[in-house]
């Protein structure tokens, strides 16, 4: 468990994918039951209620759905990022998920455009994934 501000708590249920991120790889859950893909890490299935989920890994690849850049925040650790591009994109898998998009300025970003995941470190045992243009 972590209690640091700004940190995500990290549970048992999530450790899996915390210890992917700072492997270097996404993953996303999969329901055993009806099959569908989902994110974030939940120990039931939003569709079907099951709770046969497994952790099984992304490709990392997504589309741009929507994007803002965001100049004020005063949370750590989003503070000493500003500005920053907050950003909703939709993963191969199909689920959209929450990130911060990088590498890239914002004049350039394109809704549709192509993602690919990225890992941003927060401490030595923190990463989490971020996005950036594809290629």
């Amino acid at each position: 468990m972590n209690s640091e501000p700004g940190l995500p708590t990290i549970d048992d249920g999530s450790r899996p994918y915390w210890d992917a991120y700072r492997e270097g790889r996404f993953l996303v859950a999969r329901c055993g039951t009806c099959r569908r893909v989902h994110h974030y890490p939940r120990a039931f299935c939003p569709f079907c209620w099951s709770d046969d989920v497994s952790a099984v890994r992304a490709s990392g690849r997504a589309i741009l759905y929507s994007y803002s850049t965001v100049h004020v925040n005063d949370l750590p650790p989003f503070r000493e990022q500003l500005p920053y591009v907050a950003a909703m994109v939709e993963l191969e898998e199909g689920p959209r998920v929450m990130t911060m998009l990088v590498d890239c300025e914002p004049a350039d970003l394109r809704i549709g455009m192509a993602l690919t995941v990225r890992f941003r470190d927060l401490t030595d045992q923190i990463a989490v994934p971020v996005f950036g243009p594809a290629g």
